[in-house]
């Protein structure tokens, strides 16, 4: 190995080792192969260093080692061809390898999911927060005890950060919800080419949660001090190697991977990052609805609102293929959102603009709060006196179902996930029970909504706020883009309990309570216009 070692280019010692190990393995393996194969033994790679294990390797000359490749190749082509011969009539082109469906195709490279996620699953993320949470509360206790005595830096109040924190939600709750409606009115009519009302809100809105997860410059001021550019910065000084003049690519990993992690944890503390992908994404998607819709095609009840009330009946089997439809197509492409929005998140990184710190937190979140609270009242008194009530007594007055009585009840559903999310989404981390009950229980109080809206009693006022309760409670309560996010982030297994086990329940409680309405007395017209 010495002589092969001194023929080799000297441009570094570091590209001469890994030629020599390269060398070594080429070796170690075509000796192995050469003797009698066990089928009980699986002999490691370690052993190619022990001597009296590969003692043949140091008589091997070294001009044969440059065609090792070449001769594995012929003896593949000749192994395929005798095969081939021995078995069929075919002689296979040795063309046919170019074909790319002959390869040797894995769509799962590796079965651990330790290589395939480039960061830690659902479950170690919230191990890891627990540690470093009860760190960081004796840290502070240790720090209180130590700095007692120190004047007291101005900083933002915890209720301060709450008011802020609230606020937003109130205020991204309203904006999902209008563009949750609004885009139900563009892509839902007769004629759609996908033929219920949930799909495009969902992936819409799971892509702009992708979006948000991966971007790295709307946030890059974090609470006044680029720490995550600062940390790239030092990570790129630091992985450049003074002697040899190259990179060590592991090291810089390790750094920028810990420095996106330091700045996810400080981007989901701040007020307008939770009110962007908590109340506007969570309620621009909506499971009650996904689930509604399922439910709709399960019954042969899915139309658009201008294609009239008259289906053509069906068997069981075009039934079921038609929920698996809504079903597949719904989740295939939420989750096929969250990855494009954070493909675009790294394609617009140059592009994207950074949120000046100061404006944020003196004027844009004291700001919110005035907005956020009093576009809130402003719905509340459209609802309670539109301005159009007694001007025409003959017309239907369809845009108060359409917007405000859903914007009375935006921000309670909203609300109240972000609330059942920061207390029960702890205690399972394998499985989020916060964003499990308020789907299943928004998916319910959905189902009861429908059911009391389908049925010929009340008048046109009863109707809207029920279709409010609909579209604003359930449709803020309820999220897809979460639940996406989640089911990407937990382990294989994890995932497919926990999605599967969501899917089924909130099927089953819709099927209680609507199908009972369906399959006894069917459902009427609505009496608002909607």
């Amino acid at each position: 190995m010495d002589d092969v070692q001194s023929r080799l280019p000297s441009h570094s010692n570091v590209n001469r080792d890994r030629v020599s190990s390269h060398i070594l393995q080429s070796v170690s393996s075509q000796t192995l192969s050469q003797r009698p194969s066990s089928p009980d033994y699986d002999v490691p790679g370690s052993y190619m260093n022990l001597h009296d294990v590969d003692e043949d390797a140091d008589r091997l000359d070294p001009a044969k080692l440059v065609n090792i490749r070449e001769q594995e190749r012929l003896q593949a082509r000749v192994q395929r061809r005798g095969s081939s011969t021995s078995q069929s009539n075919y002689d296979i082109p040795d063309s046919y390898a170019n074909v790319p469906e002959l390869e040797e195709i894995a769509p799962i490279p590796s079965r651990d999911e330790h290589r395939l996620r480039s960061t830690p699953s659902l479950e170690e993320g919230r191990a890891l927060e627990r540690e470093y949470s009860s760190h960081r509360e004796a840290q502070q206790r240790r720090d209180e005890e130590i700095e007692t005595k120190k004047p007291k830096i101005e900083e933002v109040s915890r209720l301060a950060t709450e008011i802020y924190t609230i606020s937003y939600l109130i205020l991204f709750a309203l904006f999902g919800t209008l563009a949750r409606v609004g885009l139900q009115a563009l892509t839902f009519y007769a004629g759609a080419p996908v033929a219920f009302s949930s799909v495009w809100p969902n992936f819409a809105g799971s892509l702009i949660l992708g979006f948000l997860a991966e971007d790295r410059m709307l946030f890059r001021f974090e609470w006044g001090t680029p720490t995550y550019e600062l940390q790239l910065l030092r990570a790129k000084q630091n992985g450049i190697d003074e002697e040899t003049g190259e990179s060590n690519s592991d090291r810089v990993a390790i750094d920028l991977a810990a420095a996106k992690k330091a700045h996810m944890a400080t981007k989901k503390t701040i007020p307008l990052y939770i009110g962007l992908a908590t109340g506007f994404c969570g309620s621009f998607t909506s499971f009650s609805s996904f689930i509604r819709d399922i439910f709709l095609a399960l019954s042969n009840d899915l139309r658009a609102p201008d294609s009239g009330s008259i289906t053509t009946p069906r068997n069981g089997g075009y039934s079921f293929m038609a929920l698996l439809a809504v079903i597949i197509t719904t989740i295939s492409l939420s989750i096929s959102g969250l990855f494009i929005g954070a493909q675009l998140a790294l394609a617009l990184e140059p592009i994207t603009p950074s949120l000046p710190f100061n404006f944020t937190r003196k004027f844009l979140d004291r700001f919110a709060v005035l907005l956020a609270w009093g576009c809130w009242i402003g719905a509340v008194l459209l609802s309670v006196l539109p301005p159009d009530r007694f001007s025409s007594p003959g017309a239907a007055e369809t845009w108060r179902g359409r917007v405000t009585f859903s914007l009375v009840f935006a921000p309670l559903g909203c609300l109240g996930r972000f609330y059942a999310s920061l207390y029960l989404n702890g205690y399972f981390p394998s499985f989020p029970l916060g964003t499990f009950f308020v789907n299943i229980f928004g998916t319910a109080v959905l189902g009861m909504a429908w059911d009391l809206a389908h049925v010929p009693l009340g008048g046109v006022v009863g109707c809207q706020v029920l279709q409010g309760i609909e579209d604003g409670f359930c449709g803020c309560l309820t999220t897809v883009s979460t639940w996406v996010a989640e089911l990407t982030a937990l382990r294989r297994r994890h995932a497919y309990v926990y999605g599967g086990v969501s899917v089924v329940v909130a099927l089953a409680c819709m099927i209680a309570i609507m199908g009972g309405l369906r399959w006894t007395d069917d459902f009427s017209t609505l009496a608002c216009l909607h």
